[in-house]
């Protein structure tokens, strides 16, 4: 043992950790909100890496699985996919147990117990059941049969074998539908933490729900997560145009920003002089965040454009790109005539549809407002970039950014970083400012960069700004470098 004065006494040395920036949001996260009843609107969604994962959850002819398995069709495939719940009808309550180990689930636990007793509030009224037989069963879905039995008709239990706990399901729906935890009974054999039912086991009791809104349903969707960008509704039964342009509406407005995408199968879109179909209505809306596709032979293609939209990589190289020419694996091809397709354009209806060479495109790859998509989802990405630059800036400086010249050139650093990775991704490119100028900025001006941050000097602040500690007002002008999607070739023959 070292004995004697503290080293620290001498030279003092503190560790200081910077605190982890934050991250940038996913715009590559897709929801797909359903109407099964695999998710309660309690825990509301779920994330999903594998079309294998949502199979395990939904099966293989669920909505939301025929959707999941367009959005992972594409190639190169995407990474995430959230599916989420809304109450198309009336909900049950429900009691999930918590989840049983092997040892636990042994048979021989249940069939040894003649005499069992529940304790448990269903629809709140208090159920007390005792002398429960178990000794007959041979399984753990004849346990829950039994149990089920039991409780006469005020719920249903089930074994659920994916997750392996029991589940107990009031048989009322809407909101005062519930189930709540198991308490010790007054006599019997207390079964409730066998099943899982009592608090102890962390269960989780879900009260069931009226009937919602799409809106209502997609509003509670975004509360509950911000990892997701894109969104589109795959229910049980299919909702009305009403009800998408209510969706529309809140995805425009909402913040952070997000974009919605629906299929419509109507053949009124065909004809260019309806202007009733839902293409039009949202065209007259001019929506920047939603996005219409026609297909006649999946409800659900434009999960396919989300797939495709969704595997760009705004921190790579090179690596911004344009929907139209891209293809949709497991989606028909539309043949429509040219005055169809004209119709379509015209209404900024996108399609996936056949050329006579052999091959099939989307096109034109747009939004309801006439946008490119693909501008639209990288102007989203670079505010986002932007934004979370200068706030890491702030957050994770040690001191403070003072509000001089100064500082002031940190932000515009910071605005420079996400601006550079907007060049290096293609989404930005050098080129002429058509618009007017600002700063040192003339129109008619070429953006050699591509861009141009300017930041007025702190001086010329007012003095209320420089009292609440505001930055001035940091514009930035912004060259898009747009695709090519159409080509005029003339040939001049001589002979």
């Amino acid at each position: 043992m070292s004995l004697g004065l503290s080293i620290s006494d001498v030279v003092n040395v503190d560790v200081v950790l910077t605190p982890l920036a934050a991250a940038t949001r996913n715009f590559g996260s897709l929801l797909i909100m359903g109407s099964s009843l695999v998710i309660d609107t309690d825990e509301r969604l779920r994330q999903y890496s594998t079309i294998d994962q949502v199979a395990t959850d939904f099966g293989i002819s669920a909505p939301e699985y025929l959707a999941a398995s367009l959005f992972f069709s594409q190639s190169p495939q995407p990474s995430l996919v959230n599916i989420g719940v809304y109450a198309q009808t009336a909900t049950a309550g429900r009691l999930q147990g918590g989840v049983l180990s092997a040892a636990e689930q042994t048979i021989g636990n249940f069939t040894a117990i003649t005499t069992g007793a529940i304790d448990i509030m269903i629809d709140g009224v208090a159920v007390d059941e005792t002398t429960i037989n178990f000794s007959a069963d041979s399984n753990l879905n004849g346990v829950a049969a039994t149990l089920t039995t039991a409780l006469a008709g005020k719920g249903t239990v089930t074994w659920d074998a994916t997750y392996q706990r029991f589940v107990l399901t009031s048989a009322t729906t809407g909101s005062a539908s519930s189930v709540g935890f198991a308490t010790v009974p007054g006599s019997g054999t207390d079964i409730g933490p066998l099943f899982g039912f009592d608090e102890a086991s962390n269960g989780r009791s879900a009260p069931g729900s009226a009937i919602e809104t799409a809106a209502a349903g997609i509003t509670a969707c975004a509360n509950a997560s911000s990892d997701w960008y894109g969104a589109l509704i795959a229910p049980l039964t299919a909702i009305a145009d009403s009800d998408h342009l209510a969706v529309s509406a809140f995805i425009e407005a909402a913040s952070p920003s997000r974009i919605y995408g629906l299929t419509t199968q109507a053949s009124s879109v065909l004809d260019g002089t309806v202007t009733s179909d839902i293409a039009s209505q949202l065209q007259a809306l001019k929506y920047e965040h939603t996005l219409v596709q026609y297909s006649s032979s999946s409800p659900y293609a434009v999960a396919s454009l989300f797939g495709r939209a969704f595997t760009v990589d705004f921190t790579g190289n090179n690596t911004a790109i344009t929907l139209k020419f891209k293809t949709e694996p497991g989606v028909t091809a539309e043949t429509l005539s040219e005055s169809q397709a004209q119709a379509l354009k015209s209404k900024n209806c996108n399609v996936f549809i056949n050329y006579n060479n052999s091959t099939a495109i989307i096109q034109e790859g747009v939004m309801c407002s006439g946008t490119f998509f693909d501008e639209r989802q990288g102007l989203d990405w670079l505010q986002n970039a932007v934004q979370t630059n200068v706030y890491n800036l702030l957050y994770t400086s040690p001191t403070k950014i003072p509000q001089t010249d100064a500082g002031v050139n940190q932000i515009v650093a910071a605005c420079d970083q996400a601006m550079e990775s907007g060049v290096s991704n293609g989404l930005v490119a050098p080129g002429t400012w058509t618009a007017g100028g600002f700063g040192a900025l003339q129109q008619g001006q070429t953006l050699s960069k591509g861009y141009y941050v300017y930041a007025p000097t702190v001086s010329s602040q007012s003095q209320a700004d420089r009292e609440a500690r505001k930055a001035p007002t940091i514009q930035i002008a912004a060259k898009l470098a747009g695709a090519v999607h159409f080509a005029n070739v003339v040939i001049n023959v001589n002979r």
